[in-house]
């Protein structure tokens, strides 16, 4: 009988030793995966971050490029409607030496 009782002892420890062993298992792949999915966190948060970057270079490029066509044609525009014959640019000009020259 004391056999039977001590093999009882000897199976509940055992059992407990092995339920132990599987909690801090438990703990220790549930800590992993805690690390792994911080990790992957991380690093989709980095590749938002440099999409979001190109994104944003490449609209201030295009607001460059559109920034500089626009002034090309308000200046040709302007250079087009500014157009002055030889009569008008006559009188412009002698307007602008009496003016200097204070004769009115």
């Amino acid at each position: 009988m004391r056999d039977v009782i001590q093999k009882m002892l000897e199976a509940e420890t055992e059992a407990k030793r092995i339920a132990q062993s599987a909690d801090a298992e438990a703990e220790r792949l549930v800590a992993e995966a805690r690390a792994e999915t911080q990790a992957a966190a991380q690093r989709a948060r980095e590749a938002a971050k440099a999409e979001a970057e190109r994104i944003v270079a490449a609209a201030v490029e295009e607001a460059e490029r559109e920034k500089t066509e626009r002034l090309a044609k308000a200046t040709a525009e302007i250079e087009a409607s500014v157009r002055l014959d030889d009569a008008v640019l006559g009188g412009a000009v002698e307007a602008v030496v009496r003016a200097v020259g204070g004769v009115h």
